[in-house]
């Protein structure tokens, strides 16, 4: 292990080779940024050789360090790092970075190289979700932990930069992180203080270290970034802190060796140049030949990577132990890390009477709550809140605590008004493992949360968000807080599950649904305003669309138009039909509560469910209509909302609108003559 006393003309060596690699790798893609690595390259090495606990033999090892690379853009300083201690990335794989298939892509992708613990590359989403990181260490640790056997106690380690400070998210994710005391997260800031443009005081003369300091962060200033004791001793000294997080200034110069381009914007984002790479190497005393790694060096790396292995094995053993003495603990801890939801009893329930049994009309964010709250003793690891929107969102799990920094076992969370945190918090907690967390806001703010929503889908998280206030129906709050477009941008999100259900069965499904995808993230989109319960849904949801009710022509076998919807818009058709009926013209009630469940099915069902001999269609959602059509074919029509809303009572706009009855069976008769 590395520390202030031993540091020998060999890590010098290493740091040196750390750079190089970087730069070649950049160099050889003609595409990349070698400026953060050459010039973190001391930093993450005293960090990974010297302080983290991890283990290149199996990168997921439960009790391992997290280290999250918020300056994703910097991902050739970590292939660098995952190459050297030996997580099987191979000389080859640097040579193809940033190709196509390769393993070592632009930015770091988690769960397609070894050793990458996040998604990271737009800016200050690594930093929220290493939050996110050490807010799951901190539960975990204190169900599980015992007095004699600390199953849990890890830490987690960001490296960022000036870009990701400068980014709104990382003010939310510190600010939260200092207020929950998460004394396990270390933040190593490269304080180069040059950005793509040119100084950062063009844009970004703020005292960082005073900000973060007024978060109640434990706050540190290392004023030579190439002093690899200094950096070894504050981490020592952010550790030690245990009641608060630690940010470590380090003032670093972006493109270190390269003697042209040292501290300056050249070295951000653009290779050095062969003559400027040869120049470095004789600068650094780094051997000529291009990818090339001393003895000496693979020697050293070696050691750290086996001194790890080590430290994995001892935490097995402790493991061990723990099962001996605690069983029922060690079956729980076990049962959590389960990806199928079998083992926590969901599958039983969601297979009863009870869980399908409801008789009150309600706004499905109420039908949310009472779901939630069904299905918690089933689910011991779900955690999760609201962006302080509880009392609205009504997602709050009332049979648990709320977590505080005095009660670090509550499972009810909250995330202060900070969407955008929030979201990646939560995908920082899902990544870490054992928890299943969801998180609320109104439906208008997935704006705030959009790129975390995208990056769950990505990383293939089944992060939960729970919606709310989802249209018009929102009322007197006006256009700024009605959703119209937000149901299409994120069903137009790849891997994303969006469910809007039409009363508390089809919510009942949706919950089922969230919880039993595993591998990607789902919305939950519900109604402020009250629906009925309507005769004949409930299961069948679980297909995403269905016919709800039906009425056919004896004449042809068929019926003369489909009506179909999603939430609120499902009982108007339904009124609709009646009236419809009157007048002897057959029409079918289609829910469609999720495109994307719908879309899975086969495509037999799908035409069970709208039949290609019924042309004439028409539907109704409180929204843009963008993405309907695909459903309402060529000859149909939509009832929709492809402009903002209007601050007045709901009933008021859903007439001025043209969510009435009178007005879908007049359209449906329009259609009808055609």
């Amino acid at each position: 292990m590395l520390t202030p006393e031993n540091i020998t003309k060999t890590d010098q060596q290493a740091i040196n080779t750390i750079r190089v690699l970087s730069a070649e790798m950049v160099q050889k893609a003609n595409s990349g940024h070698p400026g953060t690595p050459l010039g973190a390259a001391p930093a993450a090495y005293a960090l990974w050789a010297g302080i983290m606990n991890h283990n290149p033999l199996n990168p997921r090892w439960e009790n391992r360090d997290r280290f999250v690379l918020s300056a994703g853009h910097a991902s050739a300083l970590l292939y660098s790092l995952l190459h050297l201690f030996g997580y099987g990335l191979t000389i080859k794989d640097l040579q193809q970075f940033r190709q196509k298939g390769s393993l070592t892509p632009g930015h770091p992708e988690f769960g397609h190289t070894a050793g990458v613990e996040i998604t990271s590359g737009p800016l200050g989403q690594g930093f929220a979700n290493a939050v996110g990181f050490a807010w799951a260490e901190k539960f975990l640790s204190t169900r599980f932990n015992k007095p004699d056997l600390e199953l849990v106690d890890h830490y987690t380690y960001v490296l960022c930069g000036d870009g990701c400070l400068m980014e709104g998210i990382t003010s939310e994710a510190a600010s939260l992180a200092g207020t929950l005391k998460l004394g396990k997260l270390v933040v190593l800031y490269d304080s180069n203080k040059i950005t793509i443009e040119g100084s950062t005081d063009l844009a970004f003369t703020e005292k960082t270290a005073k900000r973060f300091e007024s978060y109640d962060w434990h706050v540190q200033t290392v004023e030579d970034g190439n002093d690899v004791a200094a950096i070894l001793t504050a981490i020592s000294a952010a550790k030690a802190e245990t009641d608060r997080p630690s940010f470590i200034e380090i003032k670093t110069q972006i493109g270190y060796g390269a003697p042209n381009k040292q501290g300056k914007p050249a070295a951000h984002g653009e290779p050095l140049g062969a003559e400027e790479i040869k120049l470095m190497k004789e600068n650094l005393g780094h051997p000529a030949e291009a990818f090339v790694v001393s003895t000496e060096v693979k020697e050293l790396f070696a050691k750290f990577a086996a001194d790890g292995a080590k430290k994995n094995q001892e935490w097995q053993m402790l493991l061990s132990r723990y099962e001996k003495a605690y069983r029922d603990d060690y079956d729980e801890w076990e049962s959590w890390n389960h990806t199928e939801v079998a083992p926590f009893k969901f599958a039983s329930k969601m297979a009863s009477n009870e869980y399908w049994h409801y008789t009150d009309s309600t706004a499905t964010r109420l039908s949310s709550e009472i779901v939630l709250n069904k299905i918690t003793d089933s689910l011991p690891n779900l955690i999760g809140g609201s962006a302080d929107l509880a009392p609205s969102t009504k997602a709050v799990m009332k049979e648990h605590s709320y977590y505080s920094p005095e009660n670090t076992g509550g499972s009810n969370l909250r995330f202060g008004v900070r969407e955008h945190a929030m979201a990646a918090i939560a995908n920082g907690m899902s990544v870490h493992g054992r928890l299943r967390p969801y998180v609320a806001g109104f439906f208008v703010f997935s704006d705030y949360m959009k790129h975390s929503m995208r990056l769950s889908a990505l990383m293939n998280q089944p992060v939960i968000y729970i919606m709310t206030h989802d249209s018009i129906g929102v009322g007197e709050d006006g256009p700024t807080h009605q959703p119209v477009e937000h149901l299409a941008a994120l069903r137009s999100i790849p891997n994303f599950t969006v469910i809007r259900p039409c009363d508390t069965r089809e919510t009942a499904a949706a919950w089922a649904i969230a919880i039993t995808r595993t591998t990607s993230p789902t919305a939950l989109v519900l109604t402020r305003q009250n629906l009925p319960l309507l005769p004949g849904s409930g299961k069948n949801a679980l297909n995403g669309g269905y016919i709800l009710t039906d009425s056919i022509n004896p004449a042809t076998n068929l019926p003369d138009i489909i009506l179909i919807a999603s939430g609120s818009e499902v009982h108007l058709m339904t009124q609709a039909q009646e009236e419809l009926q009157k007048e002897g013209i057959f029409a079918r009630v289609v829910s469609i509560p999720s495109f994307e469940i719908f879309e899975e099915q086969d495509s037999a069902y799908k035409q069970s469910v709208l039949p290609s001999e019924v042309r004439i269609r028409l539907a109704a959602e409180a929204g843009t209509s963008f993405g309907w059509h695909k459903y309402i074919g060529l000859d149909g029509d939509i009832i929709a909302i492809d402009h903002f809303g209007a601050s007045a009572p709901a009933e008021l706009l859903f007439e001025e609108y043209g969510f009435t009855t009178e007005n879908v069976v007049e359209r449906a008769k329009v259609l009808l003559k055609k």
